[in-house]
C-alpha cells in the first residue's frame, strides 16, 4: 500500500469513502470474485500502463486479487519503473509500468520526476513498449501529466536538443498518436487486449458543487447527488480528441469509461491524509485545503470500482 493513498493510516476518521459502490442504471454489475479473476488470469501478464494514478488501481488491483494467494506463494518484484506481483500457482503476474506520457519523456524515472521542465520523444516508444509488447492484457491510461503546462519536444531525428515547445493538448495527441500507431500495428484482439482508461476528475474546487462553497475536497464526507454534475478538472477537448484516437483503433482497444462515476466522489480524496514528501509550513497547516490531495484516490475507495468494471470486460 502507498502511503500517499492509505489514507487510514495517516489519521483519516471516517471510513464511509470504503463502501460506496457504482450503480449503473438498467443493469447490474457482477459480484467480484478473486478466484475468478485468478482463473482468467492463468498463464498470463495483466499489466498496468501509466501515472500515479494508474498505479493507485494498479495496487487497487493487488488488495483485491492477493488474499486468495497463500503467502508462500506470492512475491512483488521492484524492477527500476517496472513493479511485477507474481501468483505461483496460477502461474500469473499483475504489473505496473511507469511510464506517464505513454512516450519517452524525462519524467520517466519511476521516483525522480518532479522537474521543472517536461520534454518529451513524441516519437518513441521503445523504452516502454519493449517493456509492455508481451503482456497479455494492458491497461493504459495518461492524463495527469499533461495538464501541468506546455512541454518540450526532442524529435529522435533531432541532433541539437530541444526543438520546439507546445501546449499540453498538443502534446497529448502526439503522445497518443504514437501509441496508437503501435498498437494498430502490434495488436490482434484475439490475442491481446487493450484497455485505455478515460480521465480521472479532480474536486479541486468546492464552488463547481456548492455554490458560494470555498476551498476543495478537503472535509468532503459525501458524495455529490447531482446525476449531471461535472467539474472543470475533466477537460472535454482532451477526452474529444481522446475518443476520435480510439475509435480509429475499433475493437483493437476497449474504453474503461471512470470519468463520470468517478466525478460524485468529491469525498474519496486522500485531501490531507496521506504521505508528503516535504514538511508543511505553518502556513499551510493553518489552511489545511492549501494543501489538499483533490487529485488521488483512498484505498480502500474508488479505484475498487473501476477494477470492478474491468473485472466485467476480462
Amino acid at each position: 500500500m502507498s502511503d500517499q493513498l492509505a489514507c487510514h493510516k495517516h489519521g483519516r476518521p471516517d471510513f464511509d469513502y470504503h463502501y460506496w459502490r457504482w450503480q449503473p442504471y438498467g443493469c447490474d454489475l457482477k459480484r467480484w470474485n478473486a478466484t475468478e479473476l485468478w482463473e482468467k488470469l492463468r498463464g498470463k501478464r495483466l499489466m498496468f500502463v501509466g501515472d500515479s494514478l494508474n498505479r493507485g488501481q494498479w495496487i487497487s488491483m493487488l488488495c483485491l486479487l492477493q488474499s486468495v494467494i497463500p503467502a508462500n506463494k506470492r512475491s512483488i518484484t521492484p524492477q527500476a519503473h517496472l513493479t511485477t506481483f507474481r501468483a505461483e500457482e496460477y502461474n500469473a503476474t499483475v504489473e505496473f509500468l511507469w511510464a506517464p506520457l505513454l512516450v519517452e519523456s524525462n519524467s520517466d524515472d519511476p521516483v525522480d520526476h518532479r522537474l521543472d521542465e517536461r520534454i518529451m520523444c513524441p516519437d518513441s516508444l521503445l523504452r516502454h513498449s519493449s517493456e509492455w509488447k508481451n503482456a497479455d492484457i494492458l491497461i493504459f491510461n495518461s492524463y495527469l501529466w499533461w495538464r501541468q503546462g506546455p512541454v518540450k519536444l526532442l524529435w529522435s531525428t533531432e541532433r541539437n536538443g530541444v526543438c520546439q515547445e507546445i501546449d499540453e493538448l498538443r502534446g497529448m495527441n502526439l503522445a497518443m498518436e504514437a501509441w496508437a500507431e503501435w498498437i494498430d500495428s502490434n495488436v490482434d484482439p484475439l490475442e491481446k487486449k487493450v484497455f485505455f482508461v478515460t480521465m480521472s476528475p479532480t474536486h479541486q474546487l468546492r464552488e463547481e458543487w456548492e455554490p458560494q462553497g470555498k476551498g476543495n475536497c478537503y472535509n468532503q464526507r459525501t458524495p455529490i447527488d447531482n446525476t449531471s454534475y461535472w467539474g472543470s478538472g475533466s477537460d472535454l477537448p482532451t477526452m474529444q480528441m481522446v475518443d476520435k484516437v480510439l475509435n480509429r483503433l475499433g475493437s483493437k482497444v476497449s474504453v474503461l469509461n471512470i470519468t463520470q462515476l468517478s466525478e460524485y466522489r468529491k469525498d474519496g480524496h486522500p485531501s490531507i491524509y496521506r504521505k508528503f514528501w516535504e514538511p508543511r509550513t505553518p502556513e499551510q497547516l493553518a489552511n489545511p485545503s492549501s494543501y489538499s490531495d483533490c487529485i488521488h484516490w483512498c484505498l480502500p475507495g474508488v479505484p475498487d470500482v473501476w477494477n470492478e468494471l474491468l473485472f466485467q470486460f476480462l
